[in-house]
């Protein structure tokens, strides 16, 4: 009997391995490193679902709690005074630096990824990475928490990100903190990213906004919710760390309660009749380089199989790839960096598309070997080259520019 439930045992850990187990390209740097990491994020992934169909907890909740002993709370040190405080009823961690200044400094606003449903500024790789930016540039950081789906679905997150961008936009708040309002940065990576996009659409374009955005950097930024087919998305069945299939699952947590959302997505079988003018804005077949098109043959997907009444589909704030030419025109200098290995390569790369036919500059800069979410892996012990090696090239760019 024993014997038997050891064979069981074996059979289920290497049922589980296999589960897990997905090949690493060969130009990924730190292989091993990486292999142990995306084993790590399935194997939770595949706990916080068996949770979910056994009725402990739901999967969100499960990871939540897996983001929750990552956070660290504000610690200053001899270069940077860190503060938690709120802009709007917003929480915000501020980053001032200690050194004197003559004049007054530039600022970085922050929006952290999550896919919407996870993550804060309290994050050890967040903290590090606006730590370092306000360090290295002399630079006011202000890092936002916007609220979390699936408590609060779209457009909370949007909302919560602009109403800190106007509150520090305040020439009362911007002297109080010695922010120079022409030298202001928004930033963001993956679901930040996209946060950071849509509020830099916003900003820009409304006349009732006194100070603008001096330059945006968009950090494999997510940008368009219409389009489950592109290449990336079909290469990504079973990516590093995120794949399409868990991508969609966030998705649908972030944008409706209805269960049949994500599998509808899956099938690229969700937009309502009325959205079909949308998809030359987000048409990969005439806006992706030649080289990520690959074999992939562009087909659109089927309108009107589903009655979702769901205004975020259509909703620019959500899918900024959406907006018009004559919205894009007014952007700022913008930093755009894809990884080879992401689900929303292609998103980024149309978005460089995009604003380079309007006469938007833009600097974008692709990592070959990279993946989706390496910023998060910053800090020991889950610190990656690459993370650091983004960071920088990030940093420098802002350096140059800002």
């Amino acid at each position: 009997m024993t014997g038997f439930k050891a064979l069981c045992l074996g059979l289920i850990c290497v049922l589980f391995a296999i589960h897990i187990h997905v090949p690493i390209p060969s130009n990924i740097e730190e292989r091993w490193k990486v292999m142990a990491l995306d084993a790590v994020a399935r194997m939770c992934t595949f706990m916080g679902i068996c949770f979910e169909n056994i009725g402990i907890m739901t999967y969100e909740e499960f990871i939540s709690m897996i983001f929750r002993l990552d956070y660290i709370q504000p610690l200053s040190d001899e270069h940077i005074t860190v503060t938690d405080t709120v802009f709007a009823d917003v929480p915000v961690r501020l980053y001032l630096p200690k050194r004197k200044s003559e004049t007054p400094r530039r600022a970085v606003i922050y929006i952290h990824g999550g896919a919407y449903c996870f993550g804060s500024f309290k994050q050890t790789g967040f903290d590090s990475l606006n730590r370092w930016t306000a360090n290295k540039l002399d630079a006011v950081v202000v890092a936002v928490d916007y609220r979390l789906a699936p408590q609060h679905r779209s457009p909370a997150q949007f909302e919560d990100s602009i109403a800190v961008v106007k509150f520090l936009f305040q020439d009362e708040i911007l002297t109080k903190y010695g922010v120079d309002p022409t030298r202001i940065c928004i930033s963001g990576d993956s679901a930040g990213g996209r946060l950071a996009t849509a509020v830099t659409q916003q900003v820009q374009n409304d006349l009732e906004i006194k100070h603008k955005i001096k330059v945006q950097a968009l950090l494999y930024p997510h940008l368009q919710i219409i389009d489950s087919y592109l290449p990336s998305l079909r290469e990504s069945e079973n990516s590093i760390v995120v794949t399409r299939e868990l991508a969609i699952k966030l998705l649908g947590l972030y944008l409706s309660e209805d269960k049949t959302l994500p599998e509808a997505m899956k099938r690229n079988q969700y937009m309502p009749l009325e959205s079909g003018h949308l998809f030359k804005f987000v048409n990969w077949s005439i806006l992706l380089p030649k080289k990520y098109k690959k074999d992939h043959v562009y087909t659109e997907p089927i309108f009107g199989r589903t009655n979702y009444s769901m205004p975020a589909l259509m909703d620019v704030r959500v899918s900024p790839l959406l907006a018009s030419d004559s919205q894009l025109q007014n952007l700022p200098l913008t930093y755009i960096l894809t990884c080879q290995y992401d689900i929303l390569r292609d998103e980024g790369l149309m978005y460089v598309s995009r604003l380079q036919n309007v006469g938007v500059q833009v600097a974008h800069e692709h990592i070959e070997d990279g993946f989706h979410g390496a910023l998060s892996f910053m800090t020991r012990p889950l610190y990656l080259h690459l993370g650091l090696r983004i960071r920088d090239m990030y940093i420098s760019w802002l350096d140059s520019n800002l």
